[in-house]
This record gives structure tokens, C-alpha cells and sequence, in this order.
């Protein structure tokens, strides 16, 4: 548990560090904004998933309006899954979950299958968003996990 804990420590501080770098760009390429608002749109998705609720609502690739919509919601979810991971029980990791895909695709996941590819989602786009910074001549954002733990 304490890892996983760890590692949201990260997602929070690597999606804030994405933010800060997006709005210093002054980008206006509008697939790299409908990215960084698929992540987090993603991580609403499967924060409602493992409260049991709908993820219906959420539509995962629409244009983001601006940055600051953006970057509240990645504080919403900050708070949200904070909350959730400090009342885990360690043994609820291994919980399943039973969701329905916004295919309509019925699964069961456990909790601690959630919560690692609420991880590895968001740092595969983070990727993808610094390479699309460095190709319009901006400064990407240092998201590794080893540049977090070194602050």
C-alpha cells in the first residue's frame, strides 16, 4: 500500500508539472489539449469505476475548452483519490471491481489493477505530450518518477 501511495504522490506532482509546462508553451494545438484532458477525464473514469458508480458521463476525447478547466480537474481528482487511497485497507487491493467499459463491455478488475493503470495511463500520455512540446521548440516537463523522489 505504501508504494501505491507513493506512486499517486507522483501522478499528482506529474500531472501539476505537465499543466505548468503546457501553459508556458502557450500551445494551441488542439490534439495536445484534447490529450492532457483525456488523462485526466481517464482518471475521473476510473476513480468513479472503483466508488461503484457510472462512468457513462465521461466522454474521454473531447476538446478541452482551456488549460485552467484542465488543470482543476486534475486537482478535483488529486483530492478525490486521495481521499480514497488513505481509506484503503491493504487488503482491499485485491478487491474486484465490477465495471462496464464506455463500450458497454462488462469486467471485473481489482482495486489494485485500477489504481496501477490509473499510473501507467497517465505517464504514457505524459510522454506523448512532452515529445509534442519539444516538436513545437518548447520546454518538455521532467515527469520521471526518479526526478520526483530527488526533490
Amino acid at each position: 500500500m505504501k508504494t501505491i501511495m507513493r506512486m499517486m504522490d507522483h501522478l499528482y506532482w506529474a500531472d501539476g508539472r505537465i499543466m505548468d509546462a503546457l501553459e508556458a508553451s502557450h500551445t494551441k494545438d488542439a490534439e495536445l489539449l484534447k490529450l492532457v484532458r483525456h488523462v485526466a477525464v481517464a482518471e475521473q473514469v476510473w476513480l468513479s469505476r472503483l466508488q461503484g458508480k457510472s462512468s457513462i458521463q465521461y466522454w474521454l476525447w473531447e476538446e478541452a475548452e482551456d488549460l485552467t478547466a484542465v488543470r482543476r480537474l486534475f486537482e478535483a481528482n488529486a483530492e478525490q483519490y486521495r481521499s480514497y487511497v488513505q481509506e484503503l485497507e491493504e487488503s482491499a487491493l485485491d478487491r474486484m471491481v465490477d465495471y462496464t467499459t464506455q463500450s458497454g463491455i462488462p469486467f471485473l478488475t481489482s482495486v489494485r489493477d485500477i489504481l496501477l493503470q490509473v499510473l501507467l495511463h497517465g505517464q504514457y500520455h505524459r510522454g506523448q505530450i512532452n515529445r509534442a512540446l519539444r516538436m513545437e521548440g518548447a520546454e518538455p516537463a521532467p515527469v520521471d518518477y526518479i526526478t520526483f523522489v530527488r526533490l
